[in-house]
């Protein structure tokens, strides 16, 4: 019976770390692997088993989530939300997506992968190269290139 619980764990730790290959970031490699070791423990040595389980598991669990963690660090650092301020926005350059008129801020104009609502001292058409001037608050104020 005992070898019957051992490859039960062992097939299903290896389908957790299955998981965690087509789902990275499902944290399901820990008790993944710490069901491989026991199940493994279990299978080679029945009675070393049955007296050092809560350690082998407390043990497998520590180091596979230290693996774990420093594994996905490296594969994915974090980073700062990317933000944008009022000082970046002057002298970028962007195209008008719809009409930008004076003294209104219906105008849109797209600038990186943002759009942004504008406004420009004459009327500049859907289409065309503008360069922000200022920005106030949240909108931009351009004039064409």
């Amino acid at each position: 019976m005992e070898l019957d619980i051992g490859w039960v764990m062992v097939i299903i730790g290896l389908g957790l770390l299955i998981m965690e290959a087509a789902q990275p970031g499902f944290f399901v490699a820990v008790p993944g692997t710490t069901l491989i070791v026991l199940g493994t423990v279990m299978l080679l040595i029945p009675e070393f088993w049955q007296e050092w389980a809560p350690a082998i598991i407390v043990v497998t669990a520590l180091v596979s989530s230290i693996i774990t963690i420093t594994f996905y660090r490296k594969m994915a650092p974090g980073q700062k939300p990317q933000t944008t301020s009022m000082d970046i926005l002057a002298g970028k350059e962007g195209t008008v997506i719809k009409t930008v008129r004076p003294d209104s801020i219906d105008g849109k104009v797209k600038i990186d992968n943002q759009i942004w609502s504008a406004t420009g001292e004459s009327v500049i058409d859907d289409g065309r190269k503008v360069i922000v001037i200022s920005s106030e608050g949240v909108h931009i104020k351009v004039k064409e290139v």
